[in-house]
Protein backbone atom coordinates (compact mmCIF):
# COMPACT_ATOMS: atom_id res chain seq x y z
CA UNK A 1 0.00 0.00 0.00
CA UNK A 2 1.36 3.53 -1.04
CA UNK A 3 0.84 5.28 2.06
CA UNK A 4 1.83 8.89 0.88
CA UNK A 5 -1.37 8.38 -1.28
CA UNK A 6 -3.16 9.18 2.06
CA UNK A 7 -1.11 12.17 3.34
CA UNK A 8 -2.60 15.56 2.38
CA UNK A 9 0.09 18.37 1.87
CA UNK A 10 -0.85 21.76 2.89
CA UNK A 11 1.56 24.41 1.20
CA UNK A 12 2.73 27.57 3.14
CA UNK A 13 0.98 25.72 6.35
CA UNK A 14 1.39 26.87 9.52
CA UNK A 15 3.81 29.36 7.50
CA UNK A 16 4.75 30.56 4.06
CA UNK A 17 8.00 28.04 2.91
CA UNK A 18 6.18 25.21 4.44
CA UNK A 19 4.76 22.47 3.42
CA UNK A 20 2.24 20.73 6.85
CA UNK A 21 1.74 16.92 5.74
CA UNK A 22 -1.49 15.75 7.31
CA UNK A 23 -2.00 12.67 8.70
CA UNK A 24 -5.46 13.29 9.03
CA UNK A 25 -6.64 11.13 5.48
CA UNK A 26 -4.62 8.28 6.82
CA UNK A 27 -6.16 8.16 9.51
CA UNK A 28 -9.58 8.03 8.49
CA UNK A 29 -9.20 5.10 6.08
CA UNK A 30 -9.44 2.23 7.86
CA UNK A 31 -6.85 -0.23 5.98
CA UNK A 32 -4.24 2.58 5.39
CA UNK A 33 -4.49 3.36 9.57
CA UNK A 34 -4.55 -0.69 10.38
CA UNK A 35 -2.10 -1.02 7.47
CA UNK A 36 0.49 1.45 8.71
CA UNK A 37 -0.23 0.59 12.42
CA UNK A 38 0.90 -2.91 11.38
CA UNK A 39 4.06 -2.17 10.13
CA UNK A 40 5.09 -0.45 12.98
CA UNK A 41 3.80 -3.35 15.05
CA UNK A 42 6.06 -5.52 13.00
CA UNK A 43 9.14 -3.49 13.95
CA UNK A 44 8.00 -3.58 17.18
CA UNK A 45 8.30 -6.96 17.49
CA UNK A 46 11.68 -7.39 16.21
CA UNK A 47 12.99 -4.86 18.88
CA UNK A 48 10.77 -7.28 21.79
CA UNK A 49 9.79 -3.92 23.51
CA UNK A 50 7.96 -3.84 27.08
CA UNK A 51 6.95 -0.20 26.52
CA UNK A 52 5.96 2.64 24.19
CA UNK A 53 6.13 6.18 24.86
CA UNK A 54 4.36 8.91 22.56
CA UNK A 55 4.97 12.87 22.97
CA UNK A 56 1.17 14.46 22.25
CA UNK A 57 -1.24 15.00 20.40
CA UNK A 58 0.06 12.46 17.13
CA UNK A 59 2.39 10.41 19.09
CA UNK A 60 -0.55 8.75 21.12
CA UNK A 61 -2.11 8.61 17.50
CA UNK A 62 0.63 6.54 16.64
CA UNK A 63 1.64 4.72 19.50
CA UNK A 64 -1.72 3.49 21.09
CA UNK A 65 -2.44 1.53 18.36
CA UNK A 66 0.90 0.02 18.47
CA UNK A 67 1.00 -0.57 22.09
CA UNK A 68 -2.30 -1.86 22.16
CA UNK A 69 -1.06 -4.80 19.29
CA UNK A 70 2.15 -5.24 20.94
CA UNK A 71 1.05 -6.26 24.26
CA UNK A 72 2.36 -3.79 25.93
CA UNK A 73 2.20 -0.25 27.97
CA UNK A 74 1.72 2.89 26.51
CA UNK A 75 3.48 6.21 28.60
CA UNK A 76 2.45 9.71 27.24
CA UNK A 77 5.09 12.18 27.00
CA UNK A 78 3.44 15.81 27.61
CA UNK A 79 3.66 19.51 28.25
CA UNK A 80 4.22 20.81 31.77
CA UNK A 81 0.75 20.76 33.81
CA UNK A 82 -0.91 18.30 32.17
CA UNK A 83 0.18 15.22 33.57
CA UNK A 84 -1.64 14.98 37.34
CA UNK A 85 1.19 12.93 39.26
CA UNK A 86 4.70 13.70 39.96
CA UNK A 87 6.77 14.16 36.70
CA UNK A 88 10.22 14.60 35.49
CA UNK A 89 11.06 17.28 32.44
CA UNK A 90 13.43 18.07 30.34
CA UNK A 91 13.95 21.43 28.34
CA UNK A 92 15.27 21.33 24.49
CA UNK A 93 15.78 24.88 22.13
CA UNK A 94 13.17 25.25 19.53
CA UNK A 95 14.50 27.24 16.20
CA UNK A 96 13.03 29.87 17.96
CA UNK A 97 13.11 29.72 21.92
CA UNK A 98 12.36 26.50 23.82
CA UNK A 99 10.17 24.44 25.07
CA UNK A 100 9.92 21.56 27.70
CA UNK A 101 8.24 18.28 28.35
CA UNK A 102 7.46 15.70 31.04
CA UNK A 103 6.75 12.33 31.57
CA UNK A 104 5.25 10.86 35.23
CA UNK A 105 8.45 9.22 37.13
CA UNK A 106 7.07 6.04 37.45
CA UNK A 107 6.17 5.73 33.43
CA UNK A 108 9.24 3.49 32.56
CA UNK A 109 10.72 0.57 34.93
CA UNK A 110 14.52 0.77 34.40
CA UNK A 111 15.23 -1.73 32.27
CA UNK A 112 12.37 -1.71 29.92
CA UNK A 113 13.06 -2.02 26.36
CA UNK A 114 11.18 1.36 25.11
CA UNK A 115 9.60 2.29 21.70
CA UNK A 116 9.25 5.63 20.94
CA UNK A 117 6.63 6.82 18.40
CA UNK A 118 5.09 9.77 16.85
CA UNK A 119 3.86 10.66 13.56
CA UNK A 120 6.70 12.26 12.15
CA UNK A 121 10.47 13.43 12.66
CA UNK A 122 11.05 16.62 11.51
CA UNK A 123 14.13 18.33 13.23
CA UNK A 124 14.54 16.05 16.09
CA UNK A 125 13.99 18.22 19.02
CA UNK A 126 11.10 16.47 20.45
CA UNK A 127 12.14 13.04 19.89
CA UNK A 128 15.64 13.59 21.54
CA UNK A 129 13.90 15.55 24.68
CA UNK A 130 11.66 12.29 24.73
CA UNK A 131 14.72 9.99 24.94
CA UNK A 132 16.14 11.68 27.38
CA UNK A 133 13.35 11.47 29.21
CA UNK A 134 12.97 7.64 29.11
CA UNK A 135 16.57 7.58 29.53
CA UNK A 136 16.55 9.26 32.56
CA UNK A 137 14.14 6.92 33.95
CA UNK A 138 16.05 3.65 33.16
CA UNK A 139 14.80 2.96 29.94
CA UNK A 140 16.02 1.44 26.78
CA UNK A 141 15.07 3.33 24.11
CA UNK A 142 15.60 -0.01 21.31
CA UNK A 143 13.50 2.15 18.39
CA UNK A 144 12.16 5.35 17.09
CA UNK A 145 9.48 4.96 14.81
CA UNK A 146 7.45 7.66 12.28
CA UNK A 147 4.88 7.33 9.95
CA UNK A 148 6.83 9.91 8.48
CA UNK A 149 10.33 11.61 8.09
CA UNK A 150 11.00 14.91 6.76
CA UNK A 151 14.82 14.22 5.27
CA UNK A 152 15.67 17.96 4.39
CA UNK A 153 15.38 18.75 8.22
CA UNK A 154 18.38 16.00 9.16
CA UNK A 155 16.15 15.16 12.30
CA UNK A 156 18.75 11.87 12.36
CA UNK A 157 21.62 14.14 12.84
CA UNK A 158 20.04 15.00 16.47
CA UNK A 159 19.39 10.96 17.48
CA UNK A 160 22.25 9.05 15.72
CA UNK A 161 22.89 5.79 17.52
CA UNK A 162 19.32 5.27 17.64
CA UNK A 163 17.48 2.65 15.62
CA UNK A 164 15.06 4.77 13.42
CA UNK A 165 11.85 3.71 11.34
CA UNK A 166 9.70 5.62 9.38
CA UNK A 167 6.96 4.48 7.17
CA UNK A 168 7.43 7.21 4.14
CA UNK A 169 9.96 10.17 3.46
CA UNK A 170 9.72 13.40 2.22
Amino acid sequence: MNLKNYIASIPNYPSEGITFRDISPLMADGDAYRYATKQIVDYAKEKNIDMVVGPEARGFIVGCPVAYESGVGFAPVRKPGKLPRKTIEVSYDLEYGSDTLTIHEDAIKPGQRVLLCDDLLATGGTVKASIELIERLGGIVVGCAFLIELTELKGRDKIKGYDIFALMDY
